[in-house]
Formats: structure tokens, sequence, C-alpha cells
């Protein structure tokens, strides 16, 4: 009998997010899954950064039956996140739909972080529109200073000495990050001067007490 020609494995797609904000195709696996609108081709070819300004970030898990869609036009770009932290990092918010008890819990406290009542209405827009404003500088990934001691847990920050080194602040150390999870942790002075990853809204609600929990 001729011999079984099998399939070679399909490589990893381009839909991993990291702290930066950037897609990377890797094999690791993440714990959540987020949009930014449908950003592939047909063939999966990724053809854009972002569609729109609504960056979420869901549930693996299936809702109502529906599966995930992957390289069908039409559809939004699965993309793929560690943990909430990485998402927060790149600027994405809880899923009104899929986690609809997180997006609310985090609604009130942006609305803290940004001096409303707790239960004021802010439309999902609007959040949206001031996230982008934050996230972005034209194409590129907005940074800014700050000094570690004011940081919240849940942030991520670089050095200068190592400024493609994503880091997560957790609990006093720092935890350096990879698709795969994070490394060994260590410790900063508090007094350190980084370059904060993540986005300064999302600090705030950090900073109120939202809680991410980061897959160490």
């Amino acid at each position: 009998m001729p011999d079984t020609v099998q399939a070679s494995p399909r490589p990893p797609r381009p839909n991993r997010v990291t702290p930066f904000g950037d897609l990377e195709a890797t094999p690791a696996r993440g714990t959540l899954m987020g949009n930014r609108g449908e950003l592939h081709g047909p063939d999966g070819t990724i053809r854009r950064h972002h569609l729109g300004k609504a960056w979420i970030c869901c549930t693996l898990a299936e809702r109502n039956g529906r599966r995930v869609v992957f390289d069908t036009k039409g559809h939004y770009t699965p993309l793929f996140f560690l943990d909430e932290a990485v998402a927060f990092a790149a600027g994405h918010r809880p899923c009104a739909e899929c986690r609809r008890a997180d997006f609310l819990r985090f609604k009130r406290h942006f609305n803290r972080a940004t001096g409303r009542p707790d239960d004021q209405f802010v439309p999902a827009r609007e959040i949206d529109a001031l996230l982008h404003r934050e996230r972005l500088d034209g194409r590129i990934k907005r940074l800014y200073r700050a000094t570690l001691a004011v940081l919240p847990d849940g942030s991520f920050f670089t050095t200068d000495s190592a400024p493609q080194t994503p880091l997560l602040l957790w609990q006093g150390r720092a935890y350096p990050w990879s698709h795969a999870g994070y490394g060994a942790p260590f410790t900063l002075p508090d007094r350190a001067e980084v370059t904060v990853l993540t986005p300064p809204t999302l600090v705030a609600v950090l900073r109120t007490g939202y809680a991410v929990t980061p897959r160490l």
C-alpha cells in the first residue's frame, strides 16, 4: 500500500498579543481571548494592527453554541493574551457581552478613576475613545515615565537597561513576561524611574482596586 501523506501542521497565526500591544505568532496558549475588529485576510494573514477603537478582552469559553471563527472574511480576528494584566497593558478592556460582570465591575472602577460616581452611566464608546488616545501615538504605542512606587499591582513597565523586556509589577516584585509565562521575579528600588506600558487610565483603574489575576 502507498505511504500515507500527512499534512504539515499549520504554523501559528500572528494573533498573540504582547504587553506592547504587538501581534506575534507563537504556539504558546493564552488564557483570555479578545479582538480589535477584523484584521486578517481569508488566508489568515494579519493585514492591519487594529480596526476601530473597541479593543476588548473576552473569555475563552464558548457562548450560545457559537465557536470562535478564524480566517473568514467579515468576522473579527481572535486575539489571545497570557492574562488580563497583559490585556490591560496592550490597552484592552473587558468585553461587555461575554464578561458582563467583569465589565460592570470595570466600569465602577473606571468611574472612580475618572472622578465620577460609581453608578454614573458612561457609554462604552466613550471609554474606548479615551483608551484609544492613551494607547497609541499614531501607529506607535504611547509610553510614559513614572516612578515605580506610584504604580499599582498589575501594571506593566520596562527599565532603561532592558527596554524590550516587559515587566509585571506584582506584590513588590518585577516578573519578566514571555508568551509562555513569567520568569523569576526580582526587586527594584521604589524610587526607580521606569517606562510604563499600561495606559494611564487603566493604571488608575488598577489603583482603585480592580483586581487582575496574573498567570504566575
